[in-house]
This record gives structure tokens, C-alpha cells and sequence, in this order.
């Protein structure tokens, strides 16, 4: 019986990014929309396991940036505001969830965006949060599923997992979790 919901975030909870949004990344940081969307996904997962944010933007820029460059701390923001649009059929489903399961979150995420998660106030319904960034490993390596079940006090069976990645959904299942793809809504 499933007595833990594990929910991933981005495109779970929050919609995708919009395109204008990486569109206006690309502008702050003087760039060709095409090679900052492919400089921005290329370095990503070093990104998400922990990978401190001027150098992640250095490396999407291709220029060394110190931890204090004023573009750091304007692009952090631009990214955490593209991952915030909230999905409101997830939000319904949270609020339906909080009833009779126990709600935990995992995410691969960078620390700015774990941050902003975690200082939401629709994140207190998760009994506990899990990134990334902090734990350095991500999905799908089955480390960070066993590692969550762990932590949970849970057995895979206890755990039902949502995930809008298939490679994930596999991994956990793999694990014996129960997993379910997700799929977002169609914007249109």
C-alpha cells in the first residue's frame, strides 16, 4: 500500500519553461537564443548535482565569472522565475494528496532553485524536499532513489513516485517503487 507520494518538480509541479522566459535568459546574458538553449542544457547536470552557480553560468557564457558578478545573480533569478509557473491541475492534485498520503518531493534542481522551493509557501505540504544539488545525485541513478527511501523510513512499495521523464519512472521502478510517468498538460 502506498503510503508515500514522491513527486518530481519540475514539469510535475511547475509547467515548463516557457520559451519567452529562455528567450529573455538568452537577452540578459547577450547571447544567441539557440547556443544559450544549448549552452544552458549541455551543462545542466553539473548544474543540478551542485555545481556552484557562477561557474555553471561561466560555462554557459564561456567567460570566467566570480561568484559576486552581478549577471550571476540576474540569471539565477531569471532561471528560478522560468521553473516557477506553478501547473494548476498539480496544484488541485496536492491539495487532494495531503489527505491521506504523505508528501515528499525530489527533484534534480540547482541549490537557487531549491531554495525558492523550499521558501514557497504550497512546498510546506511536503514532508521533506529533496535536490540534487544537495544530495549530489540525481535522477535516474537508482543511488538517489534508494538514498530517499532511506531517509523515509519507507520500502519501495510504500512509495508511489510521479516523474515526467520516463528514464526516471524505469530507475525507480526498477527499484520495485511504484512509478508513474507523468505528462503535463498541453499548453495550447
Amino acid at each position: 500500500m502506498t503510503t508515500w507520494m514522491l513527486l518530481d518538480y519540475g514539469k510535475v509541479i511547475s509547467l515548463p519553461q516557457p520559451a519567452e522566459d529562455m528567450a529573455a535568459m538568452a537577452a540578459l546574458a547577450g547571447r544567441d537564443p539557440d547556443v544559450f538553449h544549448g549552452r544552458y542544457w549541455h551543462h545542466r547536470k553539473s548544474y543540478d548535482g551542485g555545481r556552484a552557480s557562477h561557474l555553471y553560468w561561466g560555462d554557459v557564457l564561456e567567460r570566467e565569472l566570480s561568484p559576486d558578478d552581478p549577471v550571476v545573480a540576474e540569471l539565477d533569478a531569471a532561471d528560478v522565475a522560468s521553473w516557477s509557473h506553478l501547473n494548476p491541475e498539480s496544484m488541485s492534485l496536492l491539495q487532494e494528496l495531503t489527505g491521506g498520503h504523505r508528501l515528499a518531493l525530489l527533484s534534480n534542481a540547482p541549490e537557487p532553485m531549491a531554495a525558492a522551493i523550499d521558501r514557497a509557501p504550497w512546498a510546506q505540504v511536503f514532508a521533506h524536499r529533496f535536490y540534487s544539488c544537495r544530495m549530489a545525485l540525481a535522477k535516474p541513478d537508482p543511488a538517489i532513489f534508494e538514498s530517499v527511501l532511506r531517509r523515509l523510513g519507507a520500502e519501495p512499495a510504500d512509495v508511489t513516485f510521479l516523474d515526467d521523464q520516463a528514464v526516471n519512472v524505469e530507475a525507480a521502478a526498477a527499484l520495485g517503487i511504484n512509478a508513474v510517468l507523468y505528462r503535463p498538460p498541453d499548453p495550447r
